[in-house]
């Protein structure tokens, strides 16, 4: 799949929840051995979402960016993993947050992740810490 095919649309998360539920199920749930119970949860509502779309218009990948700046929820579907569907999502909630004035955007990346998040300036900060039974790190990026 070509990175020129991939498409982000950004809405509210009752607009966006039936694309968006079954990727982060997908990734979070059944690959990673995250809790179904903990997955979705009460900052979804309150969020700006974005899903990516493969040349086809399949969801291929969904982020949040929650009121704080803080990015979340990255996940891209296995089969399309390399296609620069988690680089357009990031890019496109980063200028969400620009244009809601955030100076800058935080987020917990897996610590796996961590190498794809500093090649688009993110900064790790602090040591790993568990979340769901995955090491993460903090990582935060100045507009």
């Amino acid at each position: 799949m070509a990175r020129a095919e991939v498409k982000v649309e950004l809405g509210a998360w009752d607009e966006l929840v039936h694309e968006a539920t079954p990727i982060r199920h997908a990734v979070f749930v059944q690959e990673q051995g995250v809790p179904a119970e903990i997955e979705l949860d009460e900052w979804d509502p309150l969020s700006l979402h974005a899903i990516a779309r493969d040349g086809d218009g399949r969801a291929i990948g969904t982020g949040r960016l929650l009121p704080d700046g803080h990015i979340g929820r990255m996940a891209v579907l296995r089969t399309a993993r390399g296609s620069g569907a988690g680089t357009a999502i990031l890019l496109a909630l980063m200028d969400a947050a620009r244009e809601r004035g955030h100076r800058e955007v935080v987020l917990n990346a897996q610590t796996h992740a961590a190498r794809f998040y500093r090649r688009l300036g993110f900064v790790e900060e602090g040591g790993v810490f568990d979340d769901a039974g995955i090491p993460h790190i903090a990582m935060r990026r100045a507009m």
